[in-house]
């Protein structure tokens, strides 16, 4: 038997979804703090003991950002998928973390078209996280 030659016909199945996915996850949501720790050397540790709040439990070791002095005047912007991190203001030059010298570290990062990348160190002594304010874009 000879087969006849049909033109060739594209079907097209209509999407419908069945599962309800975010979009935007929590990419445009981000943390309002301040710098409100006072002037000193500041420390933060590289590595997580599993929790950031101020109080570092883990084996590993500080690593020295510099001199820190705060400026109250601005709230910082950082996204809730940027690292913080431990660490501490060392108030009496002993170079290492003593009760009440706590505070959370964010490294802002950014470029200039001069230098190149630049890093910017934020210290806050509100250890608690979950009581930041937030917003989303």
């Amino acid at each position: 038997m000879k087969k006849m030659w049909s033109e060739p016909v594209i079907m097209a199945q209509k999407f419908m979804p069945n599962e309800y996915v975010a979009a935007c996850g929590d990419s445009g949501a981000y943390y309002i703090f301040q710098c409100n720790a006072p002037k000193g050397t500041l420390y933060y540790y590289p590595e997580s003991d599993g929790s950031i709040d101020g109080v570092y439990t883990g084996d590993g070791r500080a690593r020295k950002l510099g001199s820190f002095k705060p400026n109250l005047s601005v709230k910082h912007y950082a996204k809730t998928t940027d690292a913080f991190y431990d660490g501490f203001i060392d108030y009496d030059m002993d170079g290492k973390p003593d009760p009440g010298e706590g505070v959370i570290v964010w490294i802002e990062h950014g470029w200039d078209p001069w230098w190149g990348p630049t890093s910017d160190y934020h210290a806050t002594k509100e250890l608690d996280m979950k009581s930041w304010t937030t917003s989303q874009s």
